[in-house]
């Protein structure tokens, strides 16, 4: 990371052009959603959503998006919290803050009290499965759509 006080911030009045501006590579645009959706269904399930703003000193380098406390496939005996959105500006990847990310969302989940952290990705060219893997999520053997399920222990 470019400097050492990477932190997650609620999205507010005063970060929000910041955070909507987060965009990643052309080459990754197929595999996650515009912020601007995410803050929309943030909006739209207010209870379940969880968006932060990732920020370096004063630099918004990204957006995060935890799912909190959400039934799986409408069951509602198979609750699950875990990462819904990832997404670091093109010119700050590869410095360390979507590990960041993950690993903040992760305690955040810990300190809930939750055991296993959920994230989906797609596969394919670019994909981020590898960056996931290398986190300590596996595969669940399970799709959501048409994106492969990973699991982490906490």
């Amino acid at each position: 990371m470019s400097t050492s006080n990477p932190r997650l911030e609620p999205v507010t009045a005063a970060n929000f052009d910041a955070v909507c501006a987060v965009s990643v590579r052309p080459d990754q645009t197929h595999l996650v959603s515009p912020v601007v959706k995410s803050l929309a269904e943030a909006y739209v399930h207010p209870a379940v959503a969880w968006p932060r703003a990732i920020v370096d000193d004063d630099t918004v380098v990204g957006f995060v998006m935890a799912f909190l406390d959400c039934a799986w496939d409408d069951n509602p005996d198979d609750v699950r919290f875990g990462i819904w959105r990832l997404n670091i500006s093109a010119g700050h990847q590869g410095k360390g803050y979507g590990r960041f990310a993950v690993e903040a969302i992760c305690a955040e989940l810990r300190g809930r009290g939750v055991s296993r952290a959920y994230v989906t990705w797609d596969t394919g060219t670019h994909t981020p499965e590898p960056f996931y893997l290398g986190l300590g999520f596996r595969r669940t053997g399970e799709l959501s759509g048409n994106q492969t399920v990973g699991v982490r222990a906490l």
